[in-house]
């Protein structure tokens, strides 16, 4: 049995190295990242049974995404296609008062024409939780419908659901994504999100702690976590509200922390503990992200283990 079954894109980031910009750049450093599969590694550096399942087109570049994504501990499950293409984006990372700059590149990404009757759907029935996020449902309306599809699997098959709001932009306007984002909410059983995307694209109101029993009771969530950043994290589990600070960190990298939160939060679920403590484990792993080049949190549960119980790191000899 799979603990965790995650569904979405993962594109390949090209970043020019050293603060250098794009239009001066001789070079650029290639990361895969992806929301789900971000996650999905997160987890599975935790030691969670994790697979992620996707579709991508069969060229050196696809290859690429699966090869960094297995060397990285996550298993992976793609429909391969001869059409669409890999989807790619540029990030050129900046202090102030420059700041950091994106550019997608994922028109056509072959995952936008992906549908039930070609992914490993007999995997997912196999889950103990299945998860995507907000990202997926917005690159096309065939994956609009796809998204529902698997949580309707998913919830069939007795396999819980979750869901990381993750709201972009640049995909859609924060209507657009409350439209759709609502037509799931009957059929998943926990959701993550900011604080920010709760009252933006969600509506809410309040103070976390509020908002998170606001959308367990409309919605019927058994789990709703609301991520505030430096402040922690809040959740509201079976009518019970839960809280815990996040640690500190130096941040080298902060792309990829919130994926890394939910990776490291439904992980430490999936092992059996309490939802105060999944948050700790939640906020040790996105505290760790940030300190790691990249999209993906390369960390080990040692070192995970280390930061929830308060020890500072030590010289490896």
């Amino acid at each position: 049995m799979t603990d965790l079954v995650t569904f979405g894109e993962t594109m390949l980031r090209l970043s020019p190295p050293r603060h250098e910009r794009f239009e001066t750049a001789t070079a650029f450093e290639v990361h895969p990242g992806g929301a789900e599969s971000n996650a999905a590694v997160a987890a599975a550096r935790l030691g969670a049974d994790a697979t992620w399942i996707s579709k991508l087109p069969d060229t050196a570049l696809g290859r690429r995404v699966v090869s960094d994504l297995k060397r990285y501990g996550l298993d992976v499950d793609v429909v391969w296609t001869e059409t669409g293409r890999q989807g790619v984006y540029y990030l050129e990372i900046a202090g102030e008062p420059r700041g950091t700059d994106v550019v997608y590149d994922r028109t056509d990404a072959a995952v936008t024409t992906a549908t039930v009757d070609e992914l490993a759907t007999e995997i997912l029935g196999d889950a103990a939780v299945f998860l995507t996020s907000g990202i997926t449902p917005a690159l096309s309306a065939t994956l609009e419908r796809t998204v529902g599809e698997l949580f309707e699997i998913a919830r069939e098959a007795g396999v819980r659901t979750a869901f990381d709001v993750n709201y972009r932009s640049k995909l859609w306007s924060p209507t657009e994504a409350r439209d759709t984002i609502e037509t799931y909410f009957p059929s998943i059983d926990a959701l993550v999100t900011p604080v920010r995307y709760a009252r933006n694209v969600l509506g809410a109101t309040g103070e976390p702690d509020e908002i998170a029993t606001e959308l367990a009771d409309e919605w019927g969530f058994e789990t709703v976590v609301i991520t505030c950043g430096a402040d922690g994290a809040v959740a509201s589990h079976e009518g019970a509200v839960v809280s815990r600070p996040a640690f500190e960190t130096e941040t080298i990298a902060p792309i990829g922390t919130g994926d890394a939160f939910v990776g490291g939060f439904f992980a430490s679920r999936l092992d059996g503990v309490d939802v105060g403590t999944a948050l700790e484990y939640g906020a040790a792993v996105g505290a760790l992200k940030r300190t790691i080049p990249g999209d993906v949190a390369i960390v080990d549960r040692d070192e995970v283990d280390r930061i929830v119980a308060g020890e500072h790191a030590t010289i490896s000899r």
